[in-house]
């Protein structure tokens, strides 16, 4: 690591290791500030990211079924955090997966990436779970990086368990967390950081959490994806969202050299004005586009009720067209019991939907065939 990028304004230290018989350095982050001052020139753009995210709570907030947007979006943040890892999968495998979960064969099988995917999402899903019983602590850090490796690449790297050994960033060891004996104290000061009282804006204090954890980088392999996990949650939790409607890794992805420079400034040169302003440019970004694709969804979805209507539909219909626009993946066999019938009207139903084409045949080749809704994929998952 370039210990002359590092400026007295550094928010931490310098400390000298050996890395393969190699002398380097490591930074160890400073325990966050408990106050910061607000620079006049972030005030337009935090309130600008504030009226955005509020806008997107208040829509699901009072949507009578908040899954049409909610999963679509929490699908899209596991492919596209995992994209920015190197891991990746289209939406179609994703759905496939979850639909018909399987062990891969080899190494080199793409059910390894489809299944990193699937974790990610799980992780999700089971993280806000736990936060309706308690707050975010570094167990429920640990347990979803536990879910997140479960089987799947880095799965002998001590899931669930923060390092124990000094680790590097890129191959030419541009960043260098702190030694292992760091690890411990730099989180626990980050514990309670996020706990304490602060007059520091919460979005903020998100981003802020967000860098240390990531600089910190308490385990061998997934901080990354577990730190925008962490920052998903800690958004929600700390925001009092209805529901944790924001996910940034899409934004991060699209401008992914400027987000991991962003992190690196910070470390070497105390940049926080920059990192804090390419976050909250994120937020109102992504909470706009999250209500843009809610907006062509709602459209969508009255546009095939009015088909369906006029083709004689029933109430069994609207209740799978519901199911698609959460999940716009089926078989016969799961319409059978989203709409409690036998098989053969599950199919004559799957013929309806192709009809009025909402409906269309995977040109994936699996057993039992599955079904995808084309214009909802669209809406949902494209870029």
């Amino acid at each position: 690591m370039d210990k002359s990028a590092f400026t007295s304004d550094a928010p931490g230290k310098l400390w000298e290791i050996t890395i393969q018989e190699h002398r380097d350095w490591a930074f160890i982050p400073d325990p966050l500030p408990s106050q910061w001052s607000m620079p006049e020139t972030l005030w337009r753009q935090l309130m600008e990211a504030r009226e955005a995210l509020a806008r997107l709570d208040g829509v699901g907030r009072f949507m009578p079924n908040y899954n049409l947007l909610l999963r679509p979006l929490q699908r899209r943040e596991a492919l596209r955090s995992s994209s920015l890892e190197g891991t990746y999968a289209t939406p179609q495998q994703l759905l496939l997966f979850e639909l018909d979960p399987r062990e891969p064969k080899s190494p080199q099988d793409p059910v390894n990436a489809w299944r990193e995917v699937t974790n990610y999402n799980t992780a999700l899903e089971l993280a806000i779970q736990s936060l309706e019983q308690r707050p975010i602590s570094l167990n429920l850090i640990r347990n979803m990086h536990n879910t997140l490796l479960s089987g799947v690449r880095g799965a002998q790297r001590d899931p669930g368990n923060f390092r124990r050994a000094q680790v590097h960033i890129g191959s030419d060891r541009r960043f260098v967390p702190p030694p292992a004996h760091e690890v411990m104290p730099s989180l626990d000061q980050l514990e309670r950081f996020i706990h304490q009282e602060t007059d520091i804006d919460p979005l903020i204090l998100c981003f802020m959490v967000h860098y240390q954890f990531e600089t910190i980088h308490p385990f061998w392999d997934g901080n990354g994806r577990v730190g925008r996990l962490l920052l998903s949650l800690m958004i929600y939790e700390k925001c009092k969202l209805n529901k944790p409607w924001l996910y940034l890794s899409a934004f991060f992805d699209r401008y992914k050299d400027e987000y991991i420079d962003g992190l690196y400034r910070v470390s070497t040169r105390g940049d926080w004005h920059n990192w804090i302003a390419f976050c909250l440019r994120g937020t109102a970004e992504q909470s706009k586009d999250a209500l843009n694709r809610f907006d062509q969804l709602l459209n969508l979805r009255s546009q095939y009720m009015e088909i369906l209507a006029d083709a004689g539909g029933n109430v069994r219909l609207n209740r799978l067209l519901d199911y698609l626009f959460e999940s716009p993946a089926v078989t016969a066999a799961q319409v059978t019991d989203i709409c409690g019938v036998q098989y053969n009207t599950a199919r004559a139903d799957i013929t309806r939907f192709i009809k009025a084409n909402i409906l269309a045949e995977s040109d994936i080749s699996t057993r039992p065939k599955i079904y995808f809704a084309p214009e909802i994929l669209d809406i949902a998952y494209s870029d």
